[in-house]
């Protein structure tokens, strides 16, 4: 499963993408807006959206590039415990 968080805490990408993995998942991790990120977030299985952290712009930039088969995931903490209660629910141990 392709996962692709937007926002989230700059020191705690490792942790995220360490997360992703235990769950078998393979996870892109964008905590800043930067040019070209449209075409960075792809088409994954699900999109998560830590929106206390990002912009308005760039949630809105995330939901545009999704296609219609992701699962949007709105979460307003961006915490190691919140990703993990996200994927207990949605990946495939």
């Amino acid at each position: 499963m392709s996962i692709v968080i937007v926002g989230g805490n700059d020191c705690m990408i490792r942790q995220y993408k360490d997360i992703c993995k235990a769950y078998q998942c393979r996870a892109k991790v964008f905590t800043q807006m930067h040019d070209g990120l449209k075409e960075k977030i792809g088409s994954p299985d699900l999109l998560v959206l830590f929106t206390g952290t990002a912009s308005h712009k760039m949630i809105k930039l995330a939901l545009n590039s999704a296609k219609k088969d992701t699962v949007v995931i709105r979460s307003h903490t961006s915490s190691v415990s919140a990703l993990k209660n996200i994927l207990q629910e949605h990946a495939a141990v």
